[in-house]
């Protein structure tokens, strides 16, 4: 069945503004389509959600996948099934729990195969299917980075929603380095960048944008131990690239007594590209919420919560309504006091591996990457690069450092630094929705700075000068 999605005439998807919070309730883990469901769950018209969803997976230059939503049962729960059916040609067993477990999991494998179909007894409402396959006899595609993100670039969704999904594989590719020893561009994805993990990064970032979030708190991501086969062989559980990309992002981690994969790459990726907090409010409201069924069968039922939330005054992370609107106080979540400042030298670089470089950085997760012109030993002209990061990020950074750059040492400066009250929204233009920061100065003045990236997109899109989105943003949040 396809649905229809209202859009604006230049063809990007229309979206609220970003005053929500979303609480991630990850007790049994978190994967891409668990992600998806729950978020769908807590929609409050599921119907136009889908919608959403379904226009921008139609739009995807991809083959072989249907789309199916479905209400399920997980421990006598009622929840909502997300489920990306593949084709036989890009069929990874992600789900398969005898493959997962091996030979000598197979009769325990088929009683949890007998149990997951007895959760999965729909309801009363019926079954949303999405077809979108077009079958054919062909081996598996891998992809590399730069192929992904063109799917990415080329779908019809938001500025916002295409730069959280970019921004959630470009996680995944670093970790998948990292884990397999290659460079970020020879990372070809087959397990956790097969097709369903494109529409399921996809979809959570187009929900993202239209649920109207713009503040994530995931307190703590549970996972299991022991072992899963994948396409390399039998590896440990945390898999490796799981475990780099909460290492790299700083994700909290909690193991339980489950023997399996509660906490995929894929769905780690997306928790950090959220860039979460991982305290809840002293205080808030709950609007909504959704539960999202996973598809393996553990000791554990395998469900994951959205709970939309209101934060109250006075709980530490706001929202706030004046006459310009709603907008959400995140001071505390992206203006950190304490930084860590790291540089190095560098006189034997070219160009291009030092563009390169700092294009990773800046991937991975740094905040500032900076390239100043200096005169080295024997008055050679040389350059410094200086990357500002968080503390957490240090290791994941210094390794693409160290990696892409000839340095042989990597000085590392912590940094006190004094910052401005800042609150970020959502506001309409003329052009389509652009988010906009505004900072409160000393003497209570305020300072509106819009995002480039939206503004350059619109300004793409709809054929007009940039300056032209930029001033329109400004009017509309003044």
């Amino acid at each position: 069945m396809h649905m229809k999605c209202e859009g604006r005439d230049d063809g990007e998807l229309r979206v609220g503004d970003s005053s929500a919070a979303l609480w991630l309730d990850c007790q049994a883990g978190i994967a891409g389509d668990m992600l998806v469901a729950a978020l769908l769950d807590a929609a409050p018209d599921r119907a136009e959600a889908e919608a959403v969803v379904t226009a921008a997976l139609e739009s995807l230059h991809v083959e072989g996948f249907d789309i199916a939503v479905t209400r399920v049962v997980k421990a006598g729960l009622s929840c909502l099934d997300f489920n990306v059916i593949l084709d036989e040609a890009h069929e990874n067993h992600d789900h398969d729990m005898e493959y997962l477990h091996g030979h000598a999991h197979a009769a325990h494998g088929a009683c949890e195969h007998a149990l997951h179909e007895h959760e999965h007894e729909h309801e009363h409402e019926h079954e949303h299917e999405h077809a979108h396959a077009h079958a054919h006899a062909h081996e598996h595609i891998h992809r590399g980075l730069a192929e992904v993100e063109a799917i990415i670039a080329a779908a019809r969704v938001t500025p916002r929603a295409r730069t959280l999904a970019s921004r959630a594989f470009g996680i995944l590719a670093a970790a998948e380095a990292e884990a397999h020893g290659v460079a970020i561009d020879q990372v070809h994805f087959h397990e956790v960048g097969a097709v369903d993990s494109i529409a399921d990064i996809l979809a959570a970032s187009v929900l993202i944008d239209y649920l109207g979030i713009g503040r994530v708190c995931v307190p703590v991501l549970v996972e299991g131990h022991g072992t899963v086969r994948c396409q390399h062989g039998v590896i440990p559980v945390p898999v490796p690239a799981t475990l780099n990309i909460c290492a790299a992002h700083g994700l909290p981690l909690a193991p339980c007594e489950v023997e399996g994969e509660l906490v995929t790459p894929t769905g780690a990726a997306l928790v950090a590209a959220l860039d979460p907090a991982f305290d809840l409010p002293a205080r808030y409201t709950v609007r909504a919420v959704g539960l999202g069924a996973g598809k393996r069968t553990y000791s554990r039922p395998s469900v994951l919560r959205a709970v939309l939330i209101e934060e109250e005054r006075g709980s530490g992370l706001q929202t706030s309504v004046d006459s310009e609107g709603v907008w959400t106080r995140a001071a505390e979540l992206e203006a950190p006091t304490r930084i860590v400042k790291l540089e190095c030298d560098i006189d034997d670089a070219t160009s291009e591996q030092m563009a390169y470089a700092a294009s990773e950085l800046a991937r991975a997760g740094a905040r500032e990457v900076h390239w100043l012109p200096i005169f080295s030993k024997k008055g050679r002209p040389a350059y410094q690069l200086q990357v500002l990061c968080q503390s957490s990020e240090v290791p994941a950074l210094e390794s693409i450092i160290f990696a892409e750059t000839p340095t042989l040492g990597i000085r590392r400066i912590e940094c006190e630094r004094t910052v401005l009250a800042r609150e970020r929204a959502t506001v309409q233009t003329p052009f389509g929705p652009v988010t906009v920061k505004r900072a409160t100065l000393p003497d209570g003045t305020k300072r509106v700075k819009p995002e480039y990236e939206d503004c350059a997109a619109l300004a793409r899109t709809c054929g007009v000068p940039l300056h032209e989105v930029v001033e329109a943003a400004i009017l509309s949040a003044r």
